[in-house]
């Protein structure tokens, strides 16, 4: 997975990251399905249900993917 375009943001979209999935699981040998399942584990939700966008946290997916692998 990458990181925002800036660079700066250690999070992405749910939509980018799905965007994504094919191309790692690919890169990655793995499942399409596991690699959704991982993106999904990493994936924060609003604050208190109503603040902000859900996001999913690149590092953190990244380190899953590895430990996946």
């Amino acid at each position: 997975m990458t990181a925002s375009g800036s660079g700066l943001d250690p999070d992405i979209s749910p939509a980018a990251a799905d965007y994504q999935v094919a191309r790692v699981a690919r890169a990655r040998s793995m499942d399409v399905a596991r690699v959704r399942q991982l993106v999904a584990q990493n994936t924060t939700g609003r604050f208190l249900g109503l603040l902000g966008e859900p996001v999913v946290n690149v590092l953190q997916l990244n380190l899953a993917l590895d430990q996946a692998k």
